[in-house]
């Protein structure tokens, strides 16, 4: 591990410097359970002023909420153990479920209301009557908490969201731009993009979390808009690069060279594109795209492999468009703010979207299996009496909801059981070997310092996040400050084995009720991935080109990790990229055909052979290959289509193309096909791919 830098080292200091604010203002007040707030601290602190304010505003209103169902539920049911215990854990379930359905930042608001409920409401049920004190007592401990991190964060040397997010479109915009030599060098021109190059798509889904903040950043506020905008652009190149490294394949499989004043473009385009996040807006995306469109202009032939140059140009022409929107774009999110009026040169249809692809019967499955596992949990609570049982329910709660989004929780359950032991035995030695020897408020802050600034160092960085913050939060927790000292150790280790309970009883339940790994998750994407095309082939599905990308784009964000991890062979062969280029081209073909004549009956032929095969591969459930038939229904198409003099028959010919590419990358060019000269001065439709 790297020698901490100075930024890890001040943001340790400033959640320090919260937390014993947020304690003495807790005692102060002489609340009841102090310690509370000063975890509440640790809990939402991060090195981002935006991020601490975001989690900290939810984390308000996810125990508003908590604590006001607790106010609500326990009187009604506190007679009835049982009848409460299922109301808990649907309650607890209900809104983990919502929160997995929400990926930002907001996510957290439904996660904490959730358990905080069973962490407010259980402990009372020996006293009902205590219950608004207590659930007040949280709340306002845990603002305190919340407010001291934020002003605190906010105030001394704040660090911007967008600057994080700008540095991480950089590095994306490097990636992207090293794999785009690769193709337009010819090292990297292939039928298949290599799964390294696929994980861009998951890296893109992951500015999600941080464009989610960008509000809640005094610094970035106006810049969300163009955010957005730069997200869709980011992930419109991916499937670009994907069919222009198919396009070249195909060109260069042929055996011909390249025509030299094409490979001089390639070049220029590359010599760009190489400088990636260190590119800067200025005539060369000008001067490139008018070097493009001459070469297109000058292809005036139709046979196959013109047609193949023609949609390498067309893609070409695109990324060179959307690559120099996202320079523009990056550089006013580094800025902190809209210089000016922003016009995109990518206009020609809209950019992938926000839509989302969900795996609700999964979600369901994993929240369920939270819900059964509190109600056994309090069932063993009240049938064995045991005195701090509810501890033991709300370890458990919130160790399975912690983790309930994650294909494997157990591995990070176990971690959590391991960290939480490590806790509590600092909590013993800081409660009966520290404290007992020291009086003042100031000498208590001077022992916390050494142990607190070393957790705060380790919540800075991404492999030691949830250690640092499970450490300082238990540790808060665990040693229960409050204003004069009452340690008992009875009483303490009952606690102790109560909390370890909690999270050991959530480890076994999970390894029980969750033995699968994410092979079962990859494979119910990729198949919900074949449903998705086969219904859009069938006409079913008619929605645009931002809601079709969108869902594939998120399932291939989604998938990439998991391939990472596993060894099915099958799953290995995905391409997420081609499928959504197949997608792609199926709607221009839905959207072209009524405006063909006799060609319209090949192109519904087409169609249901691609309907067809998808739904094959689903009824077997395995990637199989398709069929020759298809490939021979999609030839007598072109040729039917060629002879269509009409611009509409030119939109139809460049889908036809791409779909074969994307079905048939390796099947040879079809049999001597050459259709006859017709109408090209109008640039290729943006939307075939």
């Amino acid at each position: 591990m790297s020698i901490p830098s100075w930024r890890e080292w001040l943001f340790s200091v400033k959640a320090f410097i919260a937390a014993v604010m947020a304690l003495f203002i807790a005692l102060s007040l002489d609340l009841p359970r102090p310690y509370w707030a000063m975890a509440a601290v640790y809990v939402v602190a991060n090195p981002l002023a935006g991020a601490t304010s975001s989690k900290g505003l939810y984390r308000a209103l996810g125990t508003l909420i908590g604590a006001t169902a607790s106010v609500i539920l326990i009187p009604l049911f506190v007679n009835a153990p049982e009848l409460l215990s299922i109301v808990v854990a649907l309650w607890t379930g209900t809104l983990l479920f919502i929160s997995m359905l929400d990926r930002t930042s907001r996510s957290y608001v439904f996660m904490l209301a959730g358990y905080t409920l069973p962490l407010i409401a259980l402990p009372t049920v020996g006293a009902p009557e205590t219950i608004f004190d207590v659930a007040l007592a949280r709340s306002e401990e845990i603002l305190i908490g919340i407010v001291c991190a934020s002003v605190v964060s906010a105030v001394v040397f704040p660090s911007s969201v967008g600057t994080v997010l700008g540095q991480r479109i950089g590095s994306w915009l490097d990636d992207a731009g090293t794999w785009a030599d690769e193709i337009l060098r010819g090292e990297g021109a292939s039928p298949a993009t290599p799964l390294k190059r696929q994980k861009l798509a998951a890296d893109v889904s992951g500015l999600d979390l941080v464009i989610s903040q960008l509000k809640y950043d005094a610094g970035s506020r106006d810049i969300v808009r163009h955010s957005r905008e730069l997200r869709g652009r980011l992930l419109m190149l991916l499937p670009l690069f994907s069919s222009l490294a198919d396009r070249l394949h195909a060109l260069k499989a042929t055996g011909k060279p390249l025509p030299q004043e094409l490979v001089a473009v390639l070049n220029d385009v590359a010599d760009w594109l190489g400088q990636g996040g260190r590119g800067k807006v200025d005539e060369t995306a000008e001067t490139l795209s008018r070097k493009i469109e001459e070469l297109q202009h000058n292809d005036l032939d139709l046979g196959w492999d013109d047609l193949v140059r023609s949609s390498a140009l067309a893609r070409l022409k695109e990324i060179v468009d959307l690559w120099q929107d996202c320079l523009a774009l990056r550089a006013q999110i580094v800025s902190g703010q809209q210089v000016g009026t922003w016009r995109p040169a990518f206009r020609h249809r809209n950019v992938v979207g926000h839509i989302r692809h969900y795996d609700y019967a999964l979600l369901a499955f994993s929240a369920g299996s939270v819900v059964v596992g509190i109600v056994v949990a309090c069932f063993f609570w009240i049938y064995s009496g045991w005195q701090d049982g509810a501890g033991f329910i709300a370890m458990a709660a919130v160790a399975c909801s912690f983790f309930a989004a994650l294909d494997r929780p157990a591995p990070f359950i176990t971690t959590m059981f391991i960290w939480t032991a490590v806790s509590l035995v600092v909590a013993c030695v800081y409660i009966f070997g520290v404290l007992p020897s020291i009086s003042g408020f100031e000498m208590l802050v001077l022992v916390f310092a050494p142990p607190f600034l070393v957790m705060g160092l380790l919540i800075t960085r991404p492999q030691t996040n949830m250690l640092g913050m499970l450490l300082a939060v238990n540790g808060a927790s665990f040693i229960a400050l409050q204003d004069r000292y009452s340690a008992d150790f009875a009483s303490f280790t009952n606690s102790a084995i109560a909390a370890l309970a909690g999270v050991g009883f959530a480890l076994v339940w999970t390894l029980l009720t969750r033995p699968f790994g994410a092979e079962l998750a990859a494979w119910r994407l990729v198949r919900a991935g074949w449903t998705d095309l086969a219904e859009t082939a069938a006409g079913i599905r008619r929605a645009d080109h931002e809601r079709l990308s969108g869902r594939i784009l998120d399932r291939l964000g989604q998938l990439v990790p998991r391939l990472a991890g596993i060894e099915d062979r099958e799953l290995k062969k995905v391409d997420g990229y081609a499928d959504v280029r197949l997608g792609f081209n199926v709607l221009m073909l839905q959207k072209e055909r009524g405006q063909l004549k006799s060609a319209a009956a090949s192109v519904s032929e087409v169609l249901i052979g691609v309907s067809d095969f998808y739904r094959s591969r689903l009824k077997v459930k395995s990637a199989i290959d398709p069929s020759d038939d298809l490939r021979a229904s999609i030839d007598r198409s072109l040729e039917a289509v060629a002879h269509e003099k009409r611009h509409a028959g030119r939109a139809s010919l460049d889908a036809l193309v791409g779909l074969r590419r994307a079905l048939f990358p390796h099947a040879e060019p079809p049999a001597s096909w050459r259709p006859p000269v017709s109408d090209t001065t109008q640039p290729l439709p943006i939307a075939a791919e």
